[in-house]
């Protein structure tokens, strides 16, 4: 049961024009939060909070705020807060807020623990909170156009390789690149896991650097995930497999390859005989702004937003589960 201190809360952000926002951890990413919430007509950038005062002090006067070192300053004067802190740090934070009635959106993954995950979003529902989970290719503009053109997929593929970069290390590739992939293809699936088979190896940092796992769902469907953060390029790919189409998305490039079974076609010169390729692109948009925007649209509908958090809390259990495989059997680097 709602109190009464919560339920106004609630209303003061269904009935407010204005949404009064900040954020927790403006590092890298966190900065580009900062400054998306200070383009927004419908908010007010309250603060910016970072243990490093000097980070915070540079990106508050850049967004023209405030600057904090503790995010219990903001308790009581904010609606909405994202938290982009590291992911260690993601549940203490989180719960604070949550347990004063304040809206999130939460870098991925949601948190480093199962049952921490499973706490906030309890504790979301419980305090009528929307909790979105930043899981940010969900607003990639190719991504958005797969409604329509993907009915059941049967065997899924898909690779996220990364050049080196320090950024993300503090986890394992698996939470870093590939819960991207595996939120989308959960998303995209929509059916339970029924298998994992899994293998990756730590080469530069402490943790998995790089990582494979195949997925086996309820109704046969099967996904083969890659990803690594030691390659010598960078890419982005998903291709899927239906009876009618096969579909490859290009998230860097938003583009998407279709080929499908023309029987019009009476050319021998067709790279499949009977099969038709088109190749469709899509204006690059903001992904980080257009996933803001819904947060901020939830905030105020009181609608759930696009990816929630039991999604994220989903999305985490895989990747966990997938670590702890790869952990229970190393994979040993021997010499040539």
């Amino acid at each position: 049961m709602k109190t009464d201190e919560s339920l106004s809360l609630s209303t003061s952000k269904i009935d407010d024009s204005t949404i009064r926002a900040a954020v927790v951890g403006v590092g890298y990413l966190g900065k580009f939060h900062a400054q998306k919430y200070k383009a927004l007509s419908n908010v007010k950038l309250v603060g910016v909070v970072d243990i490093e005062q000097s980070q915070a002090q540079h990106i508050a006067q850049e967004c023209q705020t405030q600057a904090f070192s503790n995010h219990r300053d903001l308790i009581g004067k904010v609606d909405a807060i994202s938290i982009a802190v590291p992911t260690k740090a993601h549940y203490t934070v989180a719960r604070e807020f949550l347990e004063n009635g304040v809206d999130l959106l939460i870098e991925k993954p949601i948190t480093s623990h199962l049952h921490e995950a499973d706490d906030l979003v309890k504790l979301a529902d419980k305090n009528n909170c929307i909790l979105q989970v930043g899981h940010l290719e969900r607003f990639n503009s190719a991504v958005l156009a797969l409604n329509g053109i993907l009915n059941e997929p049967r065997f899924i593929e898909s690779h996220r390789l990364s050049t080196f970069k320090d950024r993300g290390t503090d986890v394992s590739v698996i939470l870093d690149l590939m819960i991207h992939d595996i939120d989308i293809i959960l998303n995209l699936v929509k059916q339970k896991v029924t298998g994992i088979h899994a293998a990756g190896i730590s080469v530069i940092s402490s943790h998995i650097d790089i990582a494979n796992a195949r997925l086996e769902f309820a109704n046969s469907c099967v996904a083969n995930v890659t990803a690594s953060r030691i390659s010598a390029k960078n890419e982005r790919k998903i291709r899927l497999f239906q009876k009618d189409a096969y579909i490859s998305v290009d998230f860097a490039n938003h583009k998407i390859t279709t080929v499908q079974p023309d029987n019009t076609s009476t050319s021998k010169n067709d790279i499949i005989p009977g099969m038709s390729i088109k190749e469709h692109c899509f204006t690059k948009t903001d992904a980080l702004d257009d996933e803001i925007k819904a947060f901020i649209h939830s905030v105020k509908t009181r609608q759930k937003p696009a990816v929630t958090g039991q999604m994220g809390r989903d999305a985490l259990e895989i990747a966990l589960n997938i670590t702890e495989q790869i952990q229970r059997n190393p994979m040993k680097m021997t010499g040539v």
